[in-house]
Formats: structure tokens, C-alpha cells, sequence
């Protein structure tokens, strides 16, 4: 569990009440049923305009990733490459199919498969490569459904305090009736950008920042395949496999190892 997100999530929104409460407001002037129902419903609306249900419907589900936490598997993968390597070297390429069954992340499996069965290292290139596009622009779907989410939000809470301000202008001979409505109506503008900001928009980074973990993991695992292919140095792979996880500060933990 992911108890970082909870807490940041938990505590926005009692910082809001809060802020409410010490500035002497009254906690039922944010409880406006109608207001929630034009910027969230206006806003789902105009996603399912943009995409459709099924799109809407995987984003939603993915809303349990951001509270997951994925455990790092990226040393893990990095020393069955480097073994795998290592046995290449020795006994050759071929010899690899007897130890594919033990070999823990799929992709890295199919990819040996298919090195050791494609003879042309462009070609194993190629196809892993569109593979791993396929499957980043698949996952990023739902990043953005909830980023077009953050983007109608606030547009959707002004449209709220407009209507809200329509009608207390109908009424706008009674002074105290007037002052009530105006603070109801910009209960719309809160909403629209506190969903934005608190909720969608965060959701939506945080399912880009685990999908491009994903994919870089991937890129590592498609880089050892094409070494290991190429009957490259052991050694040498797993500095370059290093390297190339060095930005993202996922070298670390493998490093500590050596």
C-alpha cells in the first residue's frame, strides 16, 4: 500500500476543511449537492464525449494503482540478465532455452525466445521495440482521461457559479439572500479546481510516473537481450545496464550488491 498518496490525498482535504473552519466559515457552505453535480457530472460527460465507457471505465479501475506500491524489481531483472549472459558465453545461445522457464518477467522471456529464434538482431530489435510502444501508448490512456478530467473540472465549476449567480441576480433586491448565493455559487469554482488539482490531475501523473517505470524497465530488459544476443561481455552488459538506469536512481540498490 501506497501510504504516502493516502496521506496526501487525506491531508489536502483537511487542510481545506480546516482553512474553512479557522477562517469562521460554516463546513455546510461546501456540501452543495448541485454545484458537485455540474462539475462532476459535466466533467465525466465531457470525457465520455472524448473517449467512451470502456476507456472511462479502465481509468477508473487504475485509480487503485496510485494507492499500490509496485516493489522495484528492476535489480532483480538486471542479475538474471547478467546470469543469463554469463551462461550464454559459456555454452552459447542456444543453450539458453533450458533455462527460459526459470526466468521471472515475462518479456524478458518471450524476448530470449524470440532472439534465439530470430537470427537478426534489427529484426528481434524491431519487434520488442513496437511491442513496448504498443504497450506504453496503451498505458497512458488512462493518464489522460484523468488529465482531460483536471482540464474540464475548473471550466465546469465556472459554468456552476455563472448559474449560481443567474439566480441569485432573479433575487437581487434581498441583500442577505444575495450574500448567501454568491458564496454558494463560487462553491462550484472550489470544486472544479479542487478536483482538478487535489485529484485528477495528481492521479494522472502518478499512473505516467509508473508506466514510464514500466517501459524503462522494459527498454533495459530489450538492451540485455539484444547484448546477450549479440554474445557481448557479461561484464560489459551489466555496466551498461547500469548506465542506463543510473538517472532514474534505480541503479543503487544493485550497486550496494556487487
Amino acid at each position: 500500500m501506497n501510504f504516502t498518496a493516502l496521506f496526501a490525498l487525506f491531508f489536502g482535504i483537511t487542510l481545506i476543511v480546516i482553512s474553512q473552519k479557522f477562517d469562521g466559515g460554516s463546513l455546510s457552505m461546501l456540501i452543495q449537492p448541485a454545484a458537485f453535480c455540474i462539475v462532476i457530472g459535466g466533467s465525466f460527460c465531457a470525457v465520455l464525449l472524448n473517449f467512451n465507457l470502456q476507456t472511462l471505465m479502465n481509468a477508473c479501475k487504475s485509480i487503485s494503482e496510485v494507492f499500490k506500491k509496485n516493489p522495484d524489481n528492476s535489480t532483480k531483472i538486471i542479475g538474471e540478465i547478467v546470469q543469463i549472459a554469463y551462461f550464454a558465453r559459456r555454452n552459447g545461445l542456444f543453450s539458453v532455452q533450458e533455462v527460459l522457464s526459470k526466468v521471472s518477467e515475462p518479456f524478458f522471456a518471450r524476448g530470449l525466445q524470440l532472439a534465439i529464434d530470430v537470427d537478426n538482431t534489427s529484426l528481434v530489435y524491431d519487434i520488442l521495440s513496437a511491442e513496448i510502444s504498443y504497450e506504453e501508448e496503451e498505458e497512458l490512456i488512462s493518464s489522460r482521461v484523468f488529465e482531460a478530467l483536471g482540464g474540464y473540472a475548473p471550466t465546469f465549476g465556472v459554468v456552476g457559479a455563472v448559474m449560481g449567480l443567474i439566480r441569485v441576480m432573479q433575487d437581487i433586491e434581498n441583500l442577505d439572500v444575495v450574500g448567501v448565493g454568491i458564496a454558494t455559487a463560487f462553491v462550484a469554482t472550489l470544486y472544479g479546481v479542487g478536483f482538478a488539482n487535489l485529484i485528477f490531475l495528481p492521479i494522472a501523473g502518478n499512473l505516467k510516473q509508473k508506466t514510464r517505470e514500466k517501459i524503462l524497465l522494459k527498454e533495459v530488459i530489450l538492451q540485455g537481450i539484444i547484448s546477450i544476443q549479440m554474445q557481448e561481455n557479461p561484464a560489459i552488459i551489466e555496466e551498461k545496464l547500469i548506465s542506463y538506469l543510473r538517472f532514474h536512481n534505480k541503479y543503487r540498490g544493485f550497486e550496494a550488491k556487487r
